[in-house]
């Protein structure tokens, strides 16, 4: 039998969740610094982890016509460049959830040093794409979760 590698996983601590990622070349412009958008597919990798560590199966809920998250709005900050071979953690916070929606706080951290933070809002959306209420289930599972912290 032949041993096989698992994915990369993130962790909560308490209701922070903590997302590890290491800078690739692929990941970089030129000058080895992170161009900016992988941020953003750091951040949304880091949010499907949360939602598969939460047993929410958003692929059975898309195959099954209820619908899905999309990002309805975010604010960025760039604060610091993460460079080639920097690992860097995702940390993500849920700090408010609607009926429609959850309010995240998410920041990219190399060690000490906060290299870029979000603030954003995740609606559900039915598959006309108009905004309706998540799964009772789902709220339930965040609220397992929801924070009143925004920073650590």
């Amino acid at each position: 039998m032949t041993i096989q590698p698992h994915p990369p996983g993130g962790i909560f601590d308490g209701t922070l969740h903590l997302y590890a990622v290491r800078v690739y070349y692929e990941d970089t412009d030129l000058s080895g610094i992170v161009y900016h958008a992988n941020y953003l597919r750091w951040f949304e990798r880091a949010r499907s982890d949360v939602l598969r560590m939460l047993d929410i199966d958003q692929r059975a809920a898309i195959e099954a016509g209820e619908g899905a998250y999309a990002v309805a709005s975010i604010d960025l900050q760039y604060l610091r460049p993460a460079k080639l071979d920097d690992d860097v953690v995702i940390h993500t916070r849920c700090t408010q959830l609607k009926a429609a929606s959850v309010i995240m706080h998410q920041r990219a951290i190399r060690g000490s040093e906060l290299l870029c933070e979000a603030r954003l809002r995740v609606g559900f959306v039915a598959p006309s794409g108009r905004p309706t209420r998540q799964p009772q289930p789902w709220r339930d599972a965040f609220m397992t979760i929801l924070s009143q912290e925004e920073t650590e």
